[in-house]
Order: C-alpha cells, then structure tokens, then sequence
C-alpha cells in the first residue's frame, strides 16, 4: 500500500484530520464523512445508487468513536448511532478534502 495515514487526529467535535504518507494533510468533517458511508444500508452494492439522503444526515453530527480496521480502513461510530461503514484508506484519498 503507497498511500497510508501516518498520522490521525480529531478536529474539536466534527472532524477527523489525517496525514498522509504523501505529505498531503486533510481534514475530513464527520458529516461529509456519514454522508459517504460506503455501507450496504447507504449504497446499493451493484448500481453505487445512495440510498440515504445526505441532507438527511444531521448537520450537528459527531463521531463517538474511530477505529482502525486492520491496516486499511477506518470504521466510526457516528451520533446518529449509524456503525457500519468500513472506509478504505483508498475511499478516503480519493474523497478529497480540505
């Protein structure tokens, strides 16, 4: 894996900011982040299709919890009580933000 986090910090109560091992820094803001679940219950498996309104998600979000997921993802326990995505480090560089 070239890309990987060296380092991953929580920003006040709605981010989540990682250092990449190429040097780029992103700030990642937990609403974003639900709004992008990659899970089943989010994204229809075949089509890619949303099955969640991203508008639906609360503006107020925070992540109770963030974890490694072996060496290539992270998974989060979000306040709307939402736990199933798993999110690639590869998912991630490639949402690109700030």
């Amino acid at each position: 894996m070239e890309n990987v986090p060296e380092k991953i910090e929580k920003v006040a109560d709605d981010a989540l900011r990682i250092f990449w091992s190429d040097g780029e820094r992103c700030t990642y803001p937990f609403r974003l982040l639900r709004q992008s679940c990659p899970c089943a219950l989010c994204k229809d498996e075949w089509t890619g299709k949303r099955l969640v309104d991203p508008e639906s998600i609360p503006k107020d979000l925070k992540a109770d919890k963030a974890e490694l997921v072996g060496n290539y993802a992270l998974a989060f326990r979000f306040s709307d009580g939402h736990t199933t995505g798993v999110y690639t480090f590869e998912m991630l560089k490639k949402l690109k933000v700030s």
